[in-house]
């Protein structure tokens, strides 16, 4: 089995059948020197994800952007109220009480997109609770933000 399968198979197992389908086919793929596994994949040089120890994937903001187009996916994001969105794309954690709508495909430990109202993507990060557990919680951490879109930004000193 090439790479692109392997990786294609991964992505239908965790975010959902059908997935994959929207991976561009010019794929490149970095590979473990000592192992041989691969590492991340990309795509023109812009990292889309990276294998993690447990068999997940991390996603970048271009990987969730690129599997935001596909219905199935949208099952592994968080929609959070409108007024914690410059928190979140900034990078910081999402708290239950500021969730407003979240997929079936949240369980503890798994790869969340956070995403506004229009689909747009936010930012990228991994689930404290499952789907299960965000309503009625007050202070706990819903997820762990890894990447927001405004956290590659430099911020101009004055």
């Amino acid at each position: 089995m090439n790479s692109g399968e392997k990786i294609a198979y991964q992505i239908d197992a965790l975010f959902g059948k059908g997935v994959s389908s929207v991976i561009p086919k010019e794929i490149s793929f970095n590979y473990s020197r000592k192992t041989g596994r691969i590492k991340s994949f990309a795509i023109n040089n812009q990292l889309i994800g990276t294998l993690r120890s447990d068999g997940g994937i991390a996603l970048t903001i271009l990987g969730a952007s690129i599997f935001i187009n596909n219905r199935e996916f949208k099952q592994n994001c968080i929609i959070p109220i409108h007024d914690a969105l410059p928190f979140v794309s900034e990078g910081r954690s999402l708290f239950c009480k500021h969730v407003e709508w979240f997929g079936s495909n949240i369980n503890i430990g798994s790869e969340v997109v956070v995403i506004d109202k229009n689909e747009d993507v936010l930012a990228v990060g991994k689930s404290v609770l499952s789907q299960s557990q965000l309503r009625g919680r007050i202070g706990d951490v819903a997820v762990k933000v890894r990447e927001g879109i405004k956290s590659r930004v430099e911020q101009p000193k004055l």
